[in-house]
Parts: C-alpha cells; structure tokens; sequence
C-alpha cells in the first residue's frame, strides 16, 4: 500500500511537470521566437541531459543504420512535425486550450492503431474517439468557447501535434526500436532532430542566438527543455516499476495540469464550453485507454512497456 501511494504521488509530479510544458511554450513564443530555432534548441539541451543519463547507465548509443532511421523517423514524427505545429499553434491559441487537445493522443492513436493491426476493434474504444471528436465541437462550436472567435482557425493547427503523437506510438508498436531501450531512442532523436532542425532554422530565419541578454522566452525554453528531459526519464522508471497502463494515467494529470498552470502564470481564464469541453474529451480518454492490469509488472519490462506506451508530448 506504502508503495502505490508513492507511485501515484510521483504519477502526479511527472503530471505536473509535463503540465507546466505547455504554459513555457507560450511564454517561449511570446516575444517573437520561431517554432525551428525553439525546437533546435530544445533538442540540444534535452539531448545533452539526456545523453548524460545514457552515459551514466553504461549503455552507450548503438548507431547502426537500423538505429538511425528509427531514431529520423522519432525526430520526425515524434519533435520536428508536431513542435512546429504546437509553437506557432501557441502564438494564437491559450495555453490550456492546448493542454485540453494534447488528451487527444490516444484517441488519435486508436484508428491509427486499427490502420497498422496493432490493435484490435472495439465499440468502447470508438466512444471514445467520438467523444474525443465531440469535445473539439465543443471548443469550435460556440462562439463563447474561446476567448476571440478568429481562434478556431487556428485549433486544426494544434491538432496537429496530437495526431503525430497518436502515429509516433503505433509505429513503435508496429515496428519496434531497433534494439534502443526508450531513453536511448529519445537521446538519439533528440541529436538526429537537431541536426534536422539547425539548417531549418538558419535557412528560415528562425535562428536563436544563445548569448545574452537572456529574457524569459530564453529561461522558459531552457526550463522546459530540461523538465522534459528529467520527467520523461523518471516516466520511463515509473513505467518499469508499475506497468505501462499505471503509468498511462499521466495523460489526465497531464491536461489538468497544463490547464492549472496556464490559470497560475498566465492569468488564462475559460469559458464554461471549454470546461465541458475538457470533460468530454476526458471521458474519451478514459474509453480508449487500456484497461488497468491488477498487479505491478516487474522493472525488466521497462524497456518494452516504455517504448510502447510514449509519453504525452515532446513540448
């Protein structure tokens, strides 16, 4: 009992700091910085952090040609593709708004999941993603929903980042990590991504120069960068210890945190329709998850359930 009560309390930090992800976004696009030179960096400092607990574990980065093009297609569809489309989605949108859409990801992985025969139908799984979809009406539907009616052009944007995430988990599922164990795969995404992104973001314009003065867009990126990096570490632990389908509770404390954090440092307020909205999509997630396994699964399964069951987002 002592023990679970301990897991779940470290479920709610790894909530809340992948929640407080989406507020330092905001902040970090706040003053004028572009999507490709904030995911540059982002994978630069989460890399770093993250190579430095592959090097304290001994495990080193296999770098064969199966590994790298896992590792591309991770950068790909698990950073570079959905980063762009959160960071500009987070100039026009609130933070919370955000973090409500992010529950999406299992729901977009379900007919993802169908497409590629990882999974198998289910009529309390497709209730889910009709509450899901349901839950987006809400937001676009009223004009009360957000707080300036031209918002809704940008939502298909934010859902943009879900959905890849949805895809990234499905093609982990279907094919697997060429022998990585999670950390290992993020790390080697992280320095294959940056090495997409850094042309990306010369050739855009959307260069970032690291020297001072530093302002809190820099502090914001740099925060996030490294929650990450240390909440997805511990996610991967945690994953090990209590099983992939405890740990996919994350999601709700992910949104509802994103949400509580947006309301703290960013002042941000909500309609009742958003509000109803989240509900909604909550119920949706409670359909498509997995149902909970009645023991703790042993650590040695960590990397198998880690690398299966993604965490909610690389912002």
């Amino acid at each position: 009992m002592g023990e679970r009560v301990w897991l779940i309390g470290l479920l709610a930090l790894l909530g809340a700091g992948w929640g407080v992800t989406q507020p330092l976004a905001k902040i970090a696009v706040s003053e004028g910085y572009r999507h490709f030179g904030l995911i540059f960096w982002q994978l630069v400092i989460s890399g770093t952090l993250l190579g430095l607990v592959v090097a304290l574990r001994g495990r080193g980065l296999p770098f064969g040609r199966a590994q790298v093009v896992m590792c591309v297609v991770i950068a790909l569809i698990g950073t570079v593709l959905p980063n762009a489309a959160s960071y500009q989605a987070a100039v026009y949108l609130p933070a919370g708004v955000l973090s409500i859409l992010l529950s999406l990801v299992p729901i977009f992985a379900f007919p993802v999941a169908l497409l590629l025969a990882t999974d198998a139908f289910s009529w309390l799984r497709l209730g889910g993603l009709v509450c899901g979809l349901f839950g987006v009406v809400l937001l676009v539907g009223p004009e009360a929903s957000l707080p300036e009616a031209w918002m809704v052009a940008f939502i298909p944007l934010a859902l943009i980042a879900p959905a890849f995430y949805g895809i990234e988990g499905n093609v982990v599922a279907k094919f697997g990590t060429a022998g990585l164990d999670p950390i290992q795969l993020l790390c080697g995404a992280s320095f294959v991504g940056a090495c997409i992104a850094l042309p990306l973001a010369l050739l855009s314009g959307h260069w970032i120069d690291p020297r001072p003065p530093w302002g809190a867009p820099d502090l914001a990126l740099v925060v996030s960068s490294a929650v990450h990096a240390v909440v997805y570490t511990a996610y991967v632990w945690l994953v090990g210890r209590a099983g992939a389908v405890f740990a996919a509770q994350v999601s709700y404390l992910v949104t509802g945190f994103g949400v509580l954090w947006s309301m703290t440092l960013l002042a941000e307020r909500y309609s009742g329709w958003v509000w109803g909205a989240m509900a909604v999509m909550f119920l949706g997630l409670f359909l498509v998850q997995p149902r909970p396994r009645p023991a703790l699964v042993p650590a040695r399964e960590a990397g198998q359930d880690g690398a299966r069951k993604a965490g909610p987002g690389r912002a």
